[in-house]
């Protein structure tokens, strides 16, 4: 779609907004920056979004002459599809996109996207460290933080870029194609937003939908919906598994991750593979098995991030990454902040930061990383989960339960359903912390895993993790 010269309304002042907006003033087009929340102070937001040539900013409303000049608009992820303002704008086939779309007309290079409810911003990390230790011009974009509209123009031919993307950012995809796509899993989340779980799983799976044979989609053979995607996606399916030998694809045996891959067209399993040694074995049924490395030479814990690891493994050996960088990589990358991350042990107790756990399958995996008796601090904004199967997870390592936010005393139901009783209600994050404290003894373990969002109490679980860093830095 040819911008030049054309007015393009970018609806939403965040991150994803200001960065749309300044690809679209360096390639010609002008730009319409909207919010419409009155209370912004227009000053202020055209400071906030700098020198951008052409740009034009409004709040609150927008004037009926500037909407008639629309020619395309392009919404950030916070903004719902479905809301009525966008009608008008669809009933005259003007085009909605979103920042991933627009950034994708614009740039070149290889892309590799990677979605699923949990484990995005781990895998996209560290997918992207092992890019940039083989590749000289590698970005890492998207919903980890960084829009991918800030680095569309500076990619190049021989750029390799990798791009967390969250649902909402596939709700508003057309042409985008990446190179190799991974969906890591699916579990009910942000179901406010997409209303049926069907919504969900589909919107997810937009992700592989303009892939063809020549490209890679990289799924989790232990997750329902993913491991059903892959009798019908477009791309060439790599599985990675947690709990079985798969004939093709990467799995965990024992506490080894090893890579099995076709060398003929008889895939039938084999009964006699020789891993002990690290080396490629042919076996008779023209396959290879390869040991590639014990889970406890790297410093990821959890299963959750034994999965994350076997998914960047998948996307970068389809990228041709050798299989020592990826190796070597794998086993110096530290944890994402937040995200099951060891803050500090003070008085004896070990404090862990997963705010990034805001739901709870999220959740699940950060109590199950804990190998200690664990006081854990949760609760938060309510997303319209249920808490059943968080609860089920705590398996006799919960030894208090501190609850805060909207969803206190929903969950606080939902465990003395599951037999919990040492439940403490807090009314602040900080009383939250206090009592944390006074329930944990030396040899303990305090984990912040809300298994909601932080919405209401905090602008986002990055704030919320941070907070929870203070407190315990404070700490004698």
């Amino acid at each position: 779609m040819e911008l030049q010269g054309k007015k393009v309304l970018v609806v939403g002042s965040g991150k994803s907004g200001i960065g749309a907006s300044r690809l679209l003033g360096k390639t010609g087009a002008f730009p319409v920056l909207f919010d419409s929340n009155e209370k912004l102070d227009k000053k202020e937001l055209t400071e906030k979004a700098g020198e951008i040539p052409q740009l034009a900013v409004w709040v609150g409303t927008l004037p009926d002459d500037v909407k008639r000049e629309i020619s395309l608009v392009v919404i950030s992820p916070g903004v719902p599809v479905d809301a009525p303002f966008l009608a008008e704008y669809r009933n005259r086939n003007i085009p909605v996109w979103g920042e991933i779309e627009l950034a994708y007309a614009f740039a070149k290079g290889k892309i590799a996207a990677i979605t699923g409810t949990n484990g995005k911003t781990t895998t996209t990390a560290l997918t992207g460290q092992i890019l940039a230790a083989h590749y000289a011009c590698t970005y890492v974009v998207g919903n980890i933080g960084n829009p991918y509209t800030d680095i569309a123009l500076d990619t190049e031919e021989a750029s390799v870029t990798a791009a967390e993307i969250s649902s909402f950012q596939l709700e508003t995809i057309h042409s985008f194609r990446p190179d190799v796509s991974a969906i890591l899993n699916i579990t009910p989340d942000h179901l406010n937003r997409h209303h049926t779980m069907e919504c969900y799983v589909k919107t997810k799976e937009r992700i592989a939908e303009n892939q063809t044979k020549d490209d890679v989609c990289v799924l989790n053979y232990e997750d329902a919906y993913t491991r059903d995607f892959g009798e019908r996606c477009p791309a060439k399916v790599v599985f990675f598994s947690s709990k079985r030998k798969l004939k093709e694809g990467i799995y965990l045996d024992g506490e080894e991750i090893c890579l099995a891959e076709c060398t003929s067209g008889d895939t039938s399993l084999h009964t006699s593979w020789d891993i002990s040694q690290n080396t490629f074995k042919t076996s008779l049924d023209g396959r290879k098995v390869r040991r590639l490395m014990n889970i406890h030479d790297m410093r990821l814990v959890g299963m959750c991030n034994v999965e994350n690891v076997m998914a960047a493994i998948g996307i970068c050996h389809a990228l041709s990454v050798p299989m020592e960088v990826i190796l070597e990589t794998i086993r110096v990358f530290a944890p994402v902040e937040h995200r099951i991350e060891f803050v500090d042990t003070r008085g004896g107790v070990d404090y862990y930061n997963d705010s990034k756990g805001t739901n709870p399958d999220a959740a699940i995996q950060g109590i199950r990383a804990m190998t200690k008796p664990t006081v854990l601090l949760g609760g938060g904004y309510d997303k319209g989960s249920r808490y059943d199967e968080w609860i089920e997870a705590f398996e006799g390592k919960v030894k208090a339960l501190v609850l805060v936010g909207e969803t206190r005393e929903k969950i606080a139901r939902c465990a003395k359903e599951h037999g919990l009783s040492n439940i403490i209600l807090a009314d602040t994050f900080e009383e939250a912390f206090d009592a944390c404290v006074a329930q944990a003894a030396a040899g303990d373990a305090v984990l912040l895993s809300p298994a909601c969002a932080s919405w209401g109490m905090f602008p986002n679980y990055e704030v919320r993790g941070k907070v929870f860093k203070e407190l315990v830095a404070k700490m004698p």
